[in-house]
């Protein structure tokens, strides 16, 4: 029997969608965070991976694999299969910090890894432990300055976004606060609620929560401009440092050597899941600004990144401890 003519105009319009979901293996996709859970990293692989998900008909499944400032799970990801089926959420840190500060690596960021797409960047919020007698950046520059080496500060480790965001602020501000490395940015707070470290810059979900709730106080926010959802919070600029402007972002990558068809299904699933209102207003509340790039922008943006990095680095004199 004959396909009607209806039938035969449809076949065009199903065909991608069928041979989408023919080429995708039937295996759930292991996602990578290589950081602990509770973070801002975790929070935002959580938000869109549902949905990623139901697009590539498959279960994601969340692996903390944390350690050296986001490096081990990157690294396990590199090392990985290509088969589409391991992928991470990188941050800003052991694509573009960690390699200014290791003499060798056991592996190339840049070129044993596959860009899929950036997600977010998120500004830090500058926050101090309730026991610490300041209110503003220029009360905490004061103190920091008559007590040198004194006060100390905390990070999701050596080399990572928020290790670099407090280097950054403490250099334009010429003071010397003491670095306290952590396995990721959730024991940094719990560390600064209890009043263990006194300084924090942390990305805007990850402190977000204790802000509200007055377990912590908040004096300022990296971003170019004030955030909407912490409007009473002045920026660098607005507190005397205007060069201060820091954000981590985040993005999906898959081990180098991925087939070309696996590489355009996920980066399809990861577009269009951001595209989406409700995904975006998810990560919006947190105080993140959505990217959704193209592989090959996040490719350039990776790159472009690296070089800035190097200099920042050489500036503050980061090293490994």
């Amino acid at each position: 029997m004959r396909p009607s003519r209806r039938a035969v105009l449809a076949l065009p319009a199903l065909l991608p969608g069928l041979a989408r979901a023919q080429s995708w293996p039937d295996q759930p996709l292991r996602l990578v965070v290589p950081f602990p859970p509770g973070g801002p990293a975790d929070f935002i692989a959580r938000v869109i991976t549902p949905r990623i998900g139901e697009k590539l008909g498959q279960q994601v499944v969340i692996e903390s694999r944390s350690g050296a400032g986001g490096l081990v799970g990157t690294e396990f990801v590199a090392k990985s299969r290509p088969d589409g089926l391991t992928l991470i959420h990188a941050s800003s840190g052991a694509l573009t910090i960690m390699p200014q500060l290791l003499p060798r690596m056991s592996f190339d960021p840049q070129k044993d890894l596959a860009p899929i797409g950036q997600i977010l960047a998120v500004p830090q919020i500058v926050a101090v432990a309730n026991n610490l007698p300041v209110h503003s950046i220029a009360e905490l520059i004061a103190l920091a300055k008559r007590q040198p080496g004194k006060l100390s500060y905390g990070s999701s480790g050596i080399g990572g976004s928020l290790h670099v965001a407090a280097e950054v602020f403490c250099q334009a501000a010429g003071v010397e606060i003491v670095h306290v490395p952590y396995r990721g940015a959730a024991p940094a707070v719990t560390e600064l609620v209890a009043g263990r470290i006194q300084l924090l810059l942390a990305d805007v979900p990850a402190l977000l929560p204790q802000v509200r709730e007055g377990t912590v106080r908040a004096i300022g926010i990296t971003s170019a401009q004030r955030l909407p959802i912490v409007p009473t919070l002045p920026t660098m600029a607005e507190s005397g440092l205007p060069g201060v402007v820091t954000e981590t972002w985040y993005g999906w990558l898959a081990p180098a050597g991925t087939p070309a068809d696996r590489l355009a299904i996920l980066s399809r699933a990861f577009h269009e899941t951001l595209a989406e209102a409700a995904i975006r207003t998810r990560l919006e509340d947190q105080g993140g600004r959505v990217v959704n790039s193209t592989p090959a922008e996040f490719a350039a943006h990776i790159r472009a990144e690296y070089t800035a990095m190097a200099e920042v680095v050489r500036r503050a004199d980061m090293k490994l401890e």
